[in-house]
């Protein structure tokens, strides 16, 4: 199985007091990886530092068999090919259809493959009919789900989900997750963090443990 991304030796600083230390770890393509650790391990940095977004000081990163050069012309291009979505996502002031149209109107999608795509990501999370609803008037779990399908329209290379079941129901986890394998099932490499390790071990992928920065377990 291809490997999607490669970290050798990396080390990235926040502040003066923390430090994520990776010294090694592959993701393989295609597949769900659970990244467990509890509050302020050094999950979130991991994401952004996958998602291209936060550069390490120390060591290598390669995505898609690239080294990964974060002054370089490609790193647009593969920033393009991977998505984050936060624990707690910004959405567009307006509707949830601006929201979802945004992303693609900016990739040069025309009008009739924008709304296809924007009404089947809506369907995928559950929310078919909530095109025309403002951002402001929705609830904590609506507003995750909207952020997971303004993510799924881009059909991403790669999707990296921060805690993202935290502001959804009990009720609603099952049906999230069945999501997520069917993404993967598509051929989308997803990585996801959670502090709950007994939804990791409902995945059938690669579980890494972080704890006070430091990877400690691959499985």
């Amino acid at each position: 199985m291809a490997t999607i991304y490669s970290l050798n030796h990396i080390e990235v600083f926040l502040g003066e007091s923390f430090c994520l230390t990776v010294p090694h770890l592959d993701f393989e393509s295609g597949e769900i990886h659970v990244v467990t650790g509890s509050n302020g391990a050094g999950k979130s940095t991991l994401l952004r530092t996958l998602a291209l977004l936060t550069v390490p000081q120390k060591g290598t990163l390669s995505f898609m068999g690239e080294n990964v050069e974060m002054s370089g012309r490609g790193l647009l291009q593969q920033r393009q090919k991977i998505t984050l979505v936060e624990q707690s996502p910004y959405l567009l002031q307006g509707t949830v259809f601006t929201n979802l149209a945004f992303g693609l109107k900016v990739r040069g999608f025309q009008r009739e493959e924008l709304r296809d795509r924007v009404t089947k990501g809506l369907a995928e999370v559950g929310l078919e009919n909530f095109s025309k609803h403002r951002v402001k008037e929705l609830s904590g779990g609506e507003v995750q789900r909207v952020a997971l399908a303004r993510a799924i329209v881009l059909n991403p290379t790669v999707l990296l989900l921060d805690e993202p079941t935290a502001n959804i129901d009990s009720s609603g986890v099952s049906g999230f997750e069945e999501l997520i394998c069917r993404l993967s099932d598509s051929g989308m490499t997803v990585i996801m963090s959670t502090h709950d390790s007994t939804q990791a071990e409902r995945f059938n992928g690669k579980k890494i443990r972080i704890n006070e920065g430091q990877v400690l377990e691959i499985s």
